[in-house]
């Protein structure tokens, strides 16, 4: 019996979906995203750019002829979020991240 999606396929699928629920929130910027970004120094214009970043990144994980590029903006995007989040001592949430990292890294493989 062959499966409807290969490790690596379902593992970019569901990080296309926190990827585009993660640029959903970022774009939108609800109170819990602009206090965090202003208290850091940063603009509206940085969370909207992060949350359009995050869109493109779902949208090319989707298909299999952009995966890779979506992988490797994911992993440059994810990166540059961990550490953002160290730099400002964000400990707690940027667990999530290296948890992404993981992901990206085994979608990845899976895709070779």
């Amino acid at each position: 019996m062959r499966h409807l999606y290969s490790h690596g396929e379902a593992i970019a699928l569901a990080m296309a979906l926190l990827f585009a629920v993660a640029g959903l929130v970022q774009v939108t910027g609800p109170g819990l995203v602009r206090r965090a970004y202003g208290r850091w120094g940063y603009s509206s214009r940085e969370y909207r750019i992060t949350g359009a970043l995050e869109l493109l990144v779902a949208g090319l994980l989707l298909s299999s002829s952009t995966r890779t590029a979506g992988l490797v903006l994911a992993a440059i995007v994810n990166f540059v979020a961990v550490v953002l989040l160290l730099g400002h001592r964000a400990y707690v949430i940027a667990v999530p991240g290296f948890l992404i990292a993981a992901a990206v890294l085994v979608a990845f493989v899976q895709s070779r």
